[in-house]
């Protein structure tokens, strides 16, 4: 019985090997970028509550565009990851094509909605309980953050089409550096333009959105950069804007593996920010709490995140390659090691719970919340590791529709009326709707378990047909 599970489970010292040179890079680049986003959370909150909610507000909002990108990156990434297993540098070409149109077109409709519904979509975040904040003062600080931050949208969307694509072909560090490089960067600005330090103006919300949209820029032509000046190594990129052309034929298949997706990434974003609006109809603490809380938990989460992308590259190369057995086996390997490392990764999050609320400039109620919603997430944790391996496995066979099933429909199904209902039509607390909502996932598991067991995701999409 032991060996079975060693078998199955377990891989060898090349198996870990090769996977810890594949997510180091992804998990310093997150984990920089969760500790800065945390940084620049600290420093917004020393404004005041409504400063810090005013910003995590409209960065629910800018949420469901990130997403929205991601979705449709997503879907061509299938593609250019089994098209690089299988050699064919054409095909990465012809995804990467697909990604630049596809990020063009969401970006200007995304703008779109914000420049023209940007305060009633602020407003309905905004509920007056009595209990506390200056509801006219965090919707100002919102609009003034969101008129900046729309400015960073295209180059947003650009530098995830190219560090997508170069993760495809095993290429992690640059995408690293170039994040390393912004969030510094970001950083540095939120201190200066912020607070007004080394004689700049003080510009509050203001200035952490330029810090952010400046930052952004220099990512996307960092990644642009590496990129161009490397087309021996990254032989998609030759040739790749001489044309937009790409064969019908691929893109049709990359549009059907690709709606569900990002039809998914933009139906779950609107769902999860909709539960969090229902948190937020218990008044401004709870928007500060769950604020501090959402950035908290993407710090400890770096690991789950890199490897979401692991299975994704991994097993989607093995498909590509037309080694459908292997692929198993290997996403075996990688769930169970991603579910038993988040068990520590919960813990950490439990026994630092009390003490991470301290580093903010709020008020008591908000860190008291804050500590016992981090409890209930660091719990929570290794389940949703492991729905988050499951939906990434999945999705890297190309059944894209099952996993807008397994995550999106779930979401709208079964987590958005829980948080509904109980924000609305009872008196319980937010801590006891948020671990309602947050082990519904357990729900999720059970039903990941069979699909996975079935085999029926396993599929070369890039088999010569």
């Amino acid at each position: 019985m032991l060996q079975k599970f060693k078998k199955t489970f377990i891989g060898s010292k090349a198996f870990y090997h090769g996977l810890l040179i594949l997510i180091i890079p992804m998990i310093i680049q997150q984990g920089i970028t969760s500790f800065v986003s945390l940084l620049d959370n600290v420093m917004v909150g020393r404004l005041g509550t409504e400063s810090m909610s005013g910003v995590a507000i409209v960065n629910q909002l800018i949420f469901v565009f990130n997403l929205a990108i991601f979705g449709g990156l997503a879907g061509a990434s299938i593609f250019g990851a089994q098209y690089y297993g299988k050699g064919d540098n054409d095909g990465v070409r012809y995804a990467f094509r697909f990604k630049i149109i596809y990020a063009v077109l969401v970006t200007i409709a995304a703008l779109a909605v914000l420049l023209n519904f940007s305060e009633p979509l602020i407003g309905l975040f905004l509920t007056d309980t009595g209990s506390g904040g200056d509801l006219v003062l965090t919707l100002s600080e919102a609009k003034a953050y969101l008129a900046v931050m729309l400015i960073g949208l295209p180059p947003f969307a650009l530098s995830q089409t190219y560090s997508s694509t170069l993760r495809e072909t095993g290429e992690t560090k640059a995408p690293m550096f170039a994040s390393v490089i912004a969030i510094l960067l970001n950083l540095v600005l939120n201190y200066i333009l912020i607070f007004g330090n080394f004689g700049a103006p003080r510009l509050g919300v203001v200035g952490a959105a330029i810090a952010t949209v400046i930052s952004r820029y220099v990512e996307a032509l960092y990644l642009m950069y590496i990129t161009h000046t490397h087309q021996q190594r990254f032989e998609f990129i030759v040739g790749a804007y001489k044309s937009l052309k790409i064969p019908t034929a691929i893109v049709s298949r990359i549009l059907i593996t690709a709606a569900p997706l990002i039809a998914n990434e933009v139906l779950w974003s609107i769902g999860t920010t909709m539960i969090n609006q229902s948190y937020s109809t218990r008044g401004l603490t709870v928007v500060a709490a769950t604020n501090i809380t959402s950035t908290v938990w993407n710090l400890f989460c770096v690991i789950m995140f890199a490897m979401g992308n692991a299975v994704s590259i991994m097993v989607g190369q093995l498909l590509g390659a037309g080694k459908i057995e292997e692929a198993k086996d290997t996403d075996n390997k990688l769930l169970f090691f991603t579910f038993a490392t988040h068990i520590g990764v919960g813990i950490l999050i439990a026994v630092t719970s009390p003490f991470v609320p301290l580093i903010y400039n709020t008020e008591q109620a908000v860190r008291d919340l804050t500590t016992q919603l981090l409890l209930v997430a660091g719990a929570a944790l290794p389940i949703h590791a492991l729905s988050h391996g499951m939906y990434f496995t999945l999705r890297s066979g190309g059944k894209t529709f099952i996993t807008f099933l397994f995550d999106c429909v779930f979401t709208w199904v079964v987590s958005l009326p829980i948080a509904f209902c109980l924000s609305r039509f009872t008196g319980v607390s937010v801590v006891v709707i948020y671990f309602c909502v947050q082990f519904a996932d357990a729900i999720k598991v059970v039903i990941g378990y069979f699909m996975l067991k079935s085999g029926i995701w396993a599929n070369n999409i890039v088999a010569d047909k």
